[in-house]
């Protein structure tokens, strides 16, 4: 029987190509801005808001989405009024996370089955619900980076001539700090605490061995995250391994693969300017 007869495979499907798409544009602009960590902190700080809602009986990914958004603009806000770096803000939020996680996780009672679940992820339990959510999210980011393109691009490449030109640096900065955690929460299904990161950060890293504006990286990241999601999907059901790291290792070997290429033309390059030089000289 073909996979596509499978409900369940249709919404993973739909699903993981919305979630390609939003991860390539919140996934360039914290590579931009050199910020790929601070998608490890949300995504960490995320962990101490699932534990709390099983702690306290609340929905745990709403917890989460409260933990995110406020870990992601508490970053943002220390770093720019209270003179701290970045990195180390994150790296608070990172550790403080986990902790508050790992305790109320401890402190609950019984043993809590969807741990696992948010922290490696299933991409074939979203439901039409999730694909509906994500699809409202993804046109309302896409709509948002559409609008004030220009102005994100300064932000994200040097905030501080941003805001001596007199650019709403605050604004820009914080909605897309708050995609980023609402995009992170909504990932989790997807690869799940522990490998949300690499989705992030590998595919520009592909698209960065060819391309270097902003734009660019945007497609070619999200033309190569689509690739390797929905090929890791298709490989995973056929040799049955888990879905969300099958899709990090595959993305891995893509960037080996453009990295490697992009030195043996560089070295190529170089091979042909020596020899027209050598040429010219004779």
């Amino acid at each position: 029987m073909d996979l596509l007869d499978y409900e369940f495979f249709r919404n993973a499907l739909i699903g993981i190509s919305l979630i390609a798409v939003a991860s390539s544009v919140i996934g360039t602009y914290i590579f931009a801005r050199r910020l790929v960590a601070i998608a490890g902190g949300i995504t960490h700080a995320c962990f101490g808001g699932l534990g709390l809602g099983y702690f306290t009986g609340i929905n745990p990914i709403l917890m989460a989405g409260v933990f995110a958004v406020g870990s992601s603009v508490g970053v943002e806000w220390v770093s720019s009024r209270h003179n701290v770096r970045e990195d180390s803000a994150i790296a608070v939020v990172w550790s403080l996370g986990m902790a508050v996680g790992v305790l109320f996780v401890f402190l609950t009672p019984g043993y809590v089955p969807e741990l696992n679940s948010f922290l490696f992820g299933n991409i074939l339990t979203i439901s039409q619900g999730d694909i509906v959510t994500f699809a409202i999210f993804t046109l309302l980011l896409i709509a948002f980076v559409a609008a004030f393109y220009h102005k994100i691009v300064v932000c994200a490449f040097d905030r501080d001539f941003a805001r001596v030109s007199g650019m709403p640096t605050a604004f820009i900065t914080t909605v897309m700090t708050v995609f980023t955690a609402v995009a992170i929460v909504l990932t989790i299904k997807l690869v799940g605490v522990m490998l949300l990161m690499s989705m992030l950060s590998l595919p520009q890293m592909i698209a960065e061995t060819r391309y270097h504006r902003l734009n660019r990286l945007m497609v070619a990241s999200g033309a190569v995250s689509l690739v390797c999601c929905i090929g890791g999907l298709l490989a995973a059901c056929y040799i049955e391994v888990p879905c969300s790291a099958l899709i990090v290792i595959i993305m891995a070997l893509v960037y080996a693969v453009a990295r490697t290429a992009a030195w043996i033309a560089r070295r190529r390059s170089a091979a042909s300017v020596e020899e027209y030089n050598r040429e010219a000289t004779r």
